[in-house]
């Protein structure tokens, strides 16, 4: 079971007899303080159906969610990343990776899948959050180009989920050129007439907001996503000034047009498939 479901400190809390007879997992919390069980969460889209906060979920559950009957097949799955900088901080980059992997079973921050989506094949870019914050590396921008490459080849729509706290540190310039390698790519995606839909998800921050988060044919994303480039902490202080509510929220970045719609995760793959009819002129399914 995915790890946001395992109880935190902000969770139930319980006594040391109940604990012992109590499944890891069992409740979610949400942070406006509404309980509900795992398993209604995973029926209701991982939303929690009394607040509608939509709890961050990996490329697992977006698969799940978008393609028919979790029928899929990735692309590049055992592609990971090197340690060419052999970078060091409070433990060495190619320790760092190597936990990451045992701990979440992904091999980077990204899986691409392709796969029937309401009866037409879709590609499937989705990062994940769990896997160093969903960091932009060099393996990361290689799979978005290939998985562009493979929709150019195929003539297939393009999805790209985001889910990230920006560039990897640990891969620095390498890191960086990401965001100029997977621009041009979408570049190419475009002269070829193909449809690319971008969905921003809580958070897109940083390298990946500076690039293809924000270059979609159509930009969308789900209620309460943390958008933006710095985080408001960072804002407020370069700035100097108080931030105004709900600053870099969906909400926010929609009524200030850097946004198309906000999509509830229950109506994601109707609407992603319903923007790509409109584009390409289609009979909307």
């Amino acid at each position: 079971m995915s790890s946001w479901f395992k109880r935190k400190e902000k969770g139930i809390q319980t006594s040391t007899e109940q604990k012992k007879d109590t499944p890891r997992g069992l409740w979610y919390k949400s942070p406006t303080g509404k309980i509900v069980e795992a398993d209604e969460l995973a029926k209701n889209f991982y939303v929690s159906p009394e607040d509608d906060y939509h709890v961050r979920i990996g490329s697992k559950e977006y698969f799940e969610i978008l393609f028919d009957d979790n029928k899929f097949r990735e692309l590049d799955a055992k592609l990971t990343s090197k340690d060419p900088l052999k970078f060091v901080d409070t433990k060495k980059y190619s320790e760092r990776l190597k936990a990451a992997q045992q701990k979440t079973g992904l091999k980077d921050a990204v899986r691409t899948g392709v796969g029937k989506s309401l009866g037409k094949d879709l590609v499937v870019c989705c990062m994940d959050f769990a896997f160093i914050g969903g960091s932009m590396g060099s393996v990361v921008g290689e799979k978005i180009s290939r998985g562009i490459d493979y929709s150019i080849k195929k003539k297939l729509p393009f999805v790209m989920i985001s889910k990230s706290g920006g560039a990897r540190m640990m891969e620095a310039a390498l890191s960086l050129m990401q965001l100029a390698k997977t621009s041009a790519k979408l570049a190419q995606l475009a002269d070829a007439g193909i449809p690319y839909i971008s969905l921003c998800t809580d958070p897109t921050t940083g390298g990946t907001t500076a690039s293809y988060a924000m270059l979609g044919d159509i930009n969308i994303s789900e209620p309460g996503a943390l958008i933006g480039f710095a985080g408001p902490r960072v804002v407020k202080e370069a700035t100097g000034k108080e931030l105004p509510e709900g600053f870099q929220t969906a909400e926010f970045v929609l009524e200030h047009g850097f946004l198309d719609f906000i999509v509830h995760r229950k109506d994601l793959k109707k609407k992603i498939n319903l923007y790509i009819d409109l584009i390409q002129n289609n009979p909307v399914r």
